[in-house]
């Protein structure tokens, strides 16, 4: 079976990584078709090979506005440039199409899959939504992460049921282990520095003077910095980043009601940072930027408790932050939104209702208390990441429908 995996803005490098592998394990030739990674380096490919076929000559920063625009020039050249390399797979499966009122015209003529990421696009430009729902009529197999995100595609937008398939969001086990030096990437060429990025083997250097856990609870990585040796109380890790409907004011709202510990928000901001930082107080720390993965490994295993306040919202699925807080066997307080529900019924998170400040504040007061409980979540976490959550049984799961397609 030869497969061609395609991202072409790289948007979800540790997905299509743990994707392409667990597919390769699995049996299958693989193929990622994507394009540099412009802020920082990415997991070396474990069994597949990797072509960075999209926008090769694309100039400025990232998330310029040149960039942007040089992009879109690169866009329809490269998708057709994609049509004539798939001849020779078997399918061609898309985690990410991002010019939805183009691309549906642009797929190559092979079995197309296509990832729902977001159900729909969550801050949509104007004609974007319609878009995407017309891309669902045109690839022969839609994946959800969720039954709540398959739900919503059937029996909300009218997507054929035939079409859509519930193969669930894997844990990042590969992010466990800390990388090598050696897989840090170099600033992409071509293009300047993003700013200050400093890649230290453990915490972000913003957080220093945090130090960890007392003495009987879990080792700390190795990297941290000497002065975290004194902290006392457990830290809550909000990771990812920093948009408007991840319900950032709701949780510094509840954080106003929580002591004993930490709050570290951390990621790259993609909105106003002003209003939050007004909101919190001096137990909350900020690291407003993209993070190695050998500082988001120090990050999860430092956290005691992630969380994810994610706002009221019909248009998501499901969260990458989430499947690495499984692979790292994290407990985590998550909103009921998309398809979190599934995870806390499988025992591996705290569920509460989004946008509500003081249940959020009880369920973090409760967690921070009780370590116990907050064990077994830890274990349902771990559980669920080798087991439903885990990326060989996502990889079968993708392997029989592909075969169902050729």
């Amino acid at each position: 079976m030869r497969v061609q995996i395609v991202d072409p803005s790289a948007f979800t490098p540790p997905y299509d990584h743990a994707l392409c592998a667990a597919l390769a394990r699995a049996g299958a030739e693989v193929e990622l078709v994507t394009s540099r990674f412009a802020y920082g380096g990415v997991s070396r490919a474990d069994g597949y090979a990797v072509s960075e076929h999209f926008y090769r000559r694309a100039r400025g920063t990232p998330g310029s506005r040149l960039r942007r625009a040089s992009k879109l020039l690169e866009h329809v050249p490269d998708m057709l440039a994609l049509r004539r390399a798939a001849r020779n797979a078997d399918v061609v499966h898309f985690q990410w199409l991002a010019m939805q009122w183009l691309d549906g015209y642009l797929l190559p003529r092979r079995p197309v899959v296509l990832t729902a990421h977001d159900l729909l696009p969550r801050e949509a430009r104007p004609g974007q939504a319609r878009a995407q729902r017309r891309l669902y009529d045109r690839v022969d197999a839609v994946i959800t992460h969720s039954h709540y995100g398959r739900r919503q595609l059937v029996d909300r937008l009218g997507v054929p049921a035939a079409k859509v398939h519930v193969i669930h969001h894997g844990a990042f086990n590969h992010l466990v282990t800390p990388p090598e030096p050696a897989e840090v990437a170099s600033e992409p060429a071509g293009l300047p520095p993003a700013g200050p990025r400093p890649e230290p083997a453990g915490l972000p250097p913003e957080l220093a003077g945090l130090p960890p856990e007392p003495a009987g609870l879990p080792p700390e990585p190795a990297g941290l910095a000497p002065e975290l040796a004194a902290v006392e109380g457990p830290v809550v890790l909000f990771f990812g980043l920093l948009r408007s409907y991840k319900g950032l004011e709701t949780l510094l709202d509840a954080w106003r009601g929580v002591s004993g510990a930490s709050l570290w928000i951390v990621g790259r901001p993609l909105m106003d940072l002003a209003p939050l930082r007004a909101r919190a107080d001096a137990s909350v720390r900020f690291v407003p930027r993209y993070v190695s993965d050998a500082e988001m490994h120090a990050l999860f295993t430092r956290a005691d408790i992630v969380v994810l306040p994610y706002s009221r919202t019909e248009r998501f699925d499901f969260s990458g932050v989430l499947a690495t807080a499984l692979a790292f066997g994290r407990p985590a307080v998550v909103t009921d939104v998309g398809g979190f529900s599934e995870v806390a019924q499988a025992g591996a998170a705290r569920l509460v209702a989004p946008d509500d400040p003081a249940q959020l504040r009880e369920a973090l007061s409760d967690l921070i208390a009780d370590p116990a409980a907050r064990e077994r979540l830890a274990a349902g976490a771990l559980a669920a990441a080798r087991g439903q959550y885990s990326w060989d049984a996502a990889a079968r799961q993708t392997l029989a429908l592909y075969q169902r397609l050729v």
